[in-house]
């Protein structure tokens, strides 16, 4: 068997059928198509550089936010690894587990916000009057008890 190829071979390739025929010149709708291509691709470019920057930000806000609010030096946050959640659980869970390395404080300080100040003070003002449960069994008991008609009266006003 010789390894020359005869032109002449009963089998064809049939790649050899395909008519491969390249256009020298564009049509208007695909350079329009392109064009439209250029300006998607350029336009979603440009969105993820806003959103790289406004991520880059907002993480860069919630560290200094954490930190201001625990009254940590924001320097410590050049330590803090790319890769972390940019969420303020995340951020105190790391600055707890590495608080001995810069010399921080790990008890918080526990701070009442106005509102919450006002919200006791209104449960305080409702419960103040309230009758607890052990006063109602106790209160029950004397009416059961209750000897005579002017020993009820004067539970009753007394209360």
């Amino acid at each position: 068997m010789s390894n020359n190829r005869d032109i002449n071979n009963d089998w064809e390739d049939e790649d050899d059928d395909v008519d491969l025929t390249t256009f020298d010149s564009d049509t208007d709708l695909v350079k329009k198509l392109r064009k439209a291509n250029r300006l998607q691709e350029k336009k979603i470019k440009d969105l993820e550089n806003n959103l790289g920057s406004l991520t880059k930000a907002q993480r860069e806000r919630i560290i200094k936010d954490t930190f201001a609010q625990k009254g940590i030096n924001e320097k410590i946050a050049s330590f803090i690894p790319a890769d972390l959640e940019a969420s303020p659980d995340a951020i105190s869970g790391w600055l707890e587990q590495y608080s001995d390395v810069f010399g921080l404080q790990t008890t918080q300080k526990t701070e009442l916000s106005q509102q919450d100040i006002a919200t006791l003070r209104q449960m305080d003002a409702v419960t103040n009057g309230a009758l607890t449960p052990d006063k109602a069994e106790d209160l029950m008991s004397r009416v059961m008890n209750a000897a005579s008609a002017d020993e009820l009266t004067a539970l009753i006003q007394n209360n």
